[in-house]
């Protein structure tokens, strides 16, 4: 998604926001990388709208508490899944 950046900002603080997305998910669905999320939705924010910041920064910091998380669940699934196609052979 090219355009603006701080229509862009406002528009990924909603979307992780609505969806309680990660910065990687939403780097995804807005076709942009992941140090775009964090310059939109941390600085330009910040000045667009402080509220719609403190919003969005408590999604985010939601999900870096949980990141250890999502990561050892990733880390089980693809053992398992290596585990699956050993046991075929």
């Amino acid at each position: 998604m090219k355009g603006l950046p701080e229509e862009r900002a406002i528009q990924l603080a909603q979307y992780i926001i609505e969806h309680n997305a990660t910065v990687r998910q939403a780097a995804k669905a807005f076709s942009v990388s992941k140090s775009t999320v964090h310059k939109d939705v941390s600085e330009r924010l910040r000045l667009l709208s402080p509220s719609l910041f403190e919003q969005c920064r408590a999604v985010l910091e939601i999900n870096k508490l949980q990141r250890h998380i999502r990561g050892g669940l990733a880390t089980r699934e693809k053992y398992a899944r290596i585990r699956a196609v050993d046991h075929l052979h």
